[in-house]
């Protein structure tokens, strides 16, 4: 408990700026979404005829004049790669930082056994995570009621736990492989995250690529599956969820046998 509560307080500012960055961009364009609603059935004409670009964001099934279409498109992206991001740091530093800040001979020295060493980190990084998206999914809640419009509950609640689950698979995904790394590898987390918001564009935009969906942890949160259809891909979710367990496994497997420096 003790382990958990100092990565807490060592990534608290981190924590604050990007709820704080993620939740000011979401109430920017929930807010900005009545003075647009007028205006939006005419532009979803027009992304209705762009082609692959229209399909990539999965624009061709929402209308941009509903605001669960509209938050789908502009907020979902924020939530996406916002979350993506900051999960990613979250879990990719984690272990590695130990060997990298030489602060792991002080850490071992101490009568915890490495088990529960990776258990408080992991812990710790779940924790960040799940504040997070409590904090996002409450303040959505809040600015849709601020501008008069009555909560979607079923489609809204869809979305923020299919972003959540995105983001717990990729903070577990590289959460196993910072146990493999000796050095800062903040860049490999933000590739990933970045690899995997490209591969699903890949995958929307061409049916011989759609296998893409059950690589990328993105292909179970497009918007426009969940509000068309009211559910989450649950094969796909499973999927993802199945390589969040692998990256924890291999996490408890690597770091429990490492030679520290």
């Amino acid at each position: 408990m003790i382990l958990v509560k100092h990565e807490l307080r060592q990534g608290r500012i981190p924590f604050l700026i990007w709820t704080a960055s993620i939740g000011g961009l979401l109430a920017v364009c929930i807010f900005l979404f009545p003075e647009m609603e007028s205006q939006m059935e005419g532009i979803s004409d027009v992304f209705s005829s762009m082609g692959s670009f229209t399909a990539a964001f999965g624009m061709d099934r929402l209308s941009f004049g509903s605001l669960m279409g509209f938050y789908s498109v502009e907020c979902g992206n924020v939530l996406g790669l916002g979350g993506a991001f900051y999960a990613a740091l979250c879990g990719v530093g984690i272990l590695s930082k130990e060997e990298h800040g030489r602060t792991a001979e002080f850490l071992l020295t101490h009568p915890v056994s490495r088990f529960h060493i990776i258990t408080g980190k992991l812990t710790a990084v779940l924790a960040q995570v799940s504040a997070m998206n409590l904090i996002l999914y409450a303040a959505s809640i809040v600015c849709m009621t601020a501008i008069g419009e009555d909560v979607p509950w079923k489609e809204l609640t869809l979305i923020h736990l299919a972003y959540f689950l995105l983001q717990i698979e990729l903070a577990c995904v590289c959460f196993g492989i910072s146990a493999f790394m000796r050095r800062n590898s903040i860049g490999i987390g933000m590739g990933i995250a970045i690899m995997m918001y490209f591969l699903n564009l890949v995958a929307n935009m061409t049916e011989t690529a759609e296998f893409l969906k059950y690589i990328t942890p993105f292909g179970y949160c497009e918007g426009a599956d969940i509000v068309t259809e009211g559910c989450l891909n649950i094969t796909r979710a499973a999927v993802g969820i199945c390589a969040g367990i692998t990256g924890v496994i291999a996490a408890y497997w690597k770091y429990g046998r490492k030679d520290i420096h």
